[in-house]
């Protein structure tokens, strides 16, 4: 987030626009918030983007997510994406493992 943050003072128009185009695409609309993060989830494990699998599946926990619905999504994924999507279906489940305890042990705590 360092460097991102470094690249965002340098070329602010550009990551501005990016995150103003990411905002609207994720707002609720037809579809809800969450139902979009697990579709970025989707399309990170597609694409075989590990940030934006950690980033996506953060989000969809925050708003969220069951584990079961992150499972069918995983499992969308994988589907489209063939082996390669074995690998980072995998990489999700790693993150939503450690997400979800996350979240439990806050939740704990309160």
């Amino acid at each position: 987030m360092e460097t991102f943050g470094k690249m965002a003072r340098e070329i602010p128009g550009t990551i501005g626009g990016f995150g103003q185009m990411h905002a609207e695409a994720c707002k609720a609309g037809a579809l809800d918030h969450k139902t979009k993060e697990l579709m970025n989830l989707a399309i990170a494990i597609v694409i075989r983007c590990e940030g934006c699998i950690t980033s996506h599946m953060q989000d969809a926990i925050k708003l969220g997510a069951t584990r079961e619905e992150i499972l069918e999504t995983i499992g969308v994924a994988v589907m489209m994406a063939g082996g390669p999507g074995t690998v980072y279906g995998s990489k999700a489940y790693e993150a939503m493992d450690q997400f979800l305890k996350e979240k439990a042990k806050i939740g704990s705590n309160n």
